[in-house]
């Protein structure tokens, strides 16, 4: 098996042969219990650099995930761009408490100071010190980091509340049109800040409302151009989350260049594959709630090694890990995996 965790997970994202499917997660890994041992406690892991990273490390170090993912909400770049933000508790994830865009796209613009505002700060500085931390020095093994971001449509839907997010993909393309050109530029500066830090992967939860009756079928179309230049524009591996029955999207999806997609547990992985084919690798998809969250290790382990069987990409959960998770279950993963290749031998 390969021991250099990072050259494996790069690999699998290349679509290059591998010795074993990485076991990992795109998604946040911070739980209750992580919190505990490690002594970094939401709220105070989101905005403290060295919290942030303490309870990013365990991801891999206690949990034994293959990787290690950062930070653990999406609205980092919400509050750079002025939305209040209520930061939650130990077990609840920051939410977005108000929109400045709400009435139109009137003054959005890119801040020249963007990556000095908010927790963009910390976050840089969380990710210097998981590269350090991650890096293979002093005998240690080398092991990818995966920075999680807020992708554009994200953006929008938070500066502009959720509701006129909708009317307008309805009635005004322009308005569409205006803060997906400034919200992926506002992604593109980010991404990039995190990449020249050390970050190996960004992963981008967005555009799951795609998936759902409340958007309009050309929804995607609107969307596409941004998540494109996004791919284009940013310098490094990018794997586009998505919620949802998006298995209708998945091939349009495929075309914007994203090195991987992560899908959760409605979508089939075999239909996935099918409509994606060879343009971008697979990553999912253990149900996070109904089995990570209140399953046993051996319903995890049973369903990741379907996810397997069925000729997923890189083994992860379908969604973020919920607070509560149990840690066994979280170990679960791994150890599935390495049974699921005991079993085929």
């Amino acid at each position: 098996m390969e021991t250099n965790l990072r050259k494996n997970f790069l690999n699998a994202l290349q679509g290059k042969t591998v010795d074993r499917v990485p076991a990992l997660s795109v998604t946040q890994t911070g739980t209750v219990e992580l919190m505990d041992l490690t002594g970094a406690s939401w709220p105070e892991a989101h905005s403290d650099p060295e919290k942030m990273a303490a309870l990013a490390l365990a991801g891999h170090e206690i949990a034994g995930l293959e990787a290690v993912r950062y930070p653990y909400c999406l609205t980092v770049l919400a509050e750079a761009m002025g939305c209040e933000i209520r930061m939650g508790t130990k077990g609840i994830q920051p939410s977005v408490l108000s929109h400045p865009f709400s009435k139109s796209p009137e003054g959005l613009e890119v801040p020249e100071d963007l990556l000095e505002r908010g927790r963009i700060p910390a976050l840089l500085e969380a990710t210097e010190i998981l590269r350090a931390r991650t890096g293979g020095e002093a005998g240690k093994e080398e092991v990818p980091l995966i920075a999680g971001m807020e992708g554009p449509s994200t953006v929008f839907s938070h500066i502009a509340g959720i509701n006129d997010y909708l009317v307008w993909f309805m009635k005004k393309p322009d308005y569409v049109a205006r803060f997906m050109e400034v919200c992926t530029d506002i992604c593109i500066e980010y991404a990039n800040a995190l990449f020249e830090q050390g970050a190996d992967v960004l992963c981008v939860p967005d555009g799951g409302l795609v998936a759902t009756d409340l958007m309009p079928p050309k929804s995607l179309d609107l969307l596409k151009p941004s998540f494109t230049r996004l791919c284009e524009e940013t310098r490094g591996p990018v794997i586009l989350h998505i919620c949802g029955d998006v298995e209708r999207s998945l091939h349009s999806l495929s075309e914007c260049g994203f090195d991987a997609i992560s899908i959760e547990e409605k979508v089939s992985i075999k239909a996935a594959k099918a409509a994606i084919e060879d343009r971008a690798r697979l990553i999912g998809n253990i149900a996070p709630s109904s089995t990570l969250l209140f399953g046993t290790p051996d319903d995890v382990k049973a369903e990741a090694k379907q996810c397997l069987s069925d000729g997923v990409d890189i083994l992860a959960p379908g969604c973020g890990i919920a607070p509560m998770t149990p840690l066994a279950n979280m170990r679960a993963i791994v150890e599935a995996r390495d049974e699921w290749y005991e079993e085929k031998e």
